[in-house]
């Protein structure tokens, strides 16, 4: 039997859609009524642009994402030091970008605003200037991020939350809904709260990522030591590399810990 070959089509750009003539547009993408895709844009094969979506401005974006209507990535940062330098975002994969979220491009000549692959950002959400995000994050409806936050992998952020600048979440980590994070928050936990305070391990993330049976116990020991030990965290760490068995998920940990700059998010009863 002869196999059908599927050959990549040419791009589905609707009639009313604006699209600048220095933008790449490649195959399999559609574009709905009434997008704009400004300069120096990049939309990788398979992107779906919906309706009334806007592509502002040095964007540079991998495949099969999904633009839901009404989205603004690539204009340009809400931020005074802002003087009008090239700074681009640049999206991977597969992520889905719901209604009226915004992206904004990175302050600073050459520097970028960065999302990951695989991620879900909700409505209304917000990522400012010089943000870097990992793969598989989920940013609920109506919360922000300020500029230059780091969101590592698997991270979940709650409805209705607000990052500080420079803040650092870690991988895996959930932010309960309607907090206020001005810190740190540690890998493989959960904060809630304003000011959020960390209230336990994401023991289900953990499950459902099928972290194995030896790290979740080396976890659940380097929670102990860092947040009910009444160690300094110098001194946890300390404790944590003679203690602990070194599997990936205690080595990411202790580096996170090591270049925690702001502080970190600590339990309520400190």
């Amino acid at each position: 039997m002869e196999l059908k070959v599927i050959k990549p089509i040419d791009p589905a750009i609707h009639p009313t859609a604006i699209i600048n003539p220095t933008a790449i547009i490649h195959k399999n993408v559609t574009i709905g009524p009434y997008v704009v895709i400004g300069p120096r844009c990049e939309i990788g094969e398979g992107t779906i642009i919906e309706s009334h979506a806007v592509i502002a401005e040095n964007v540079r974006m991998g495949k099969k994402n999904h633009i839901f209507p009404h989205a603004v990535i690539g204009e340009s940062p809400q931020d005074l030091k802002y003087a009008g330098e090239y700074s681009t975002v640049v999206i991977g994969d597969e992520n889905d970008i719901h209604e009226f979220a915004t992206i904004h491009r990175a302050t600073g000549e050459n520097c970028e605003t960065r999302i990951g692959s695989h991620n879900m950002l909700q409505a209304y959400t917000h990522v400012a200037h010089n943000s870097n995000f990992g793969d598989y994050i989920v940013v609920s409806s109506f919360s922000g991020v300020a500029g230059h936050v780091t969101v590592e992998d698997h991270a979940v952020i709650g409805a209705m939350s607000g990052v500080h600048q420079f803040v650092k979440i870690g991988a895996f980590a959930m932010i309960g809904g309607m907090s206020k994070i001005v810190q740190d928050v540690c890998p493989f936990v959960i904060a809630d709260g304003n000011p959020a305070r960390v209230v336990g391990l994401n023991a289900v993330g953990i499950a459902r990522n099928k972290i194995p049976a030896e790290s979740k116990s080396a976890l659940k020991k380097a929670y102990r030591l860092i947040f009910r030990s009444g160690l300094k965290l110098n001194d946890a760490i300390q404790e944590m590399e003679q203690e602990l068995p070194s599997t990936p998920e205690i080595e990411h940990l202790l580096r996170f810990l090591r270049n925690c700059d702001r502080g970190l998010c600590r339990t309520r009863d400190r």
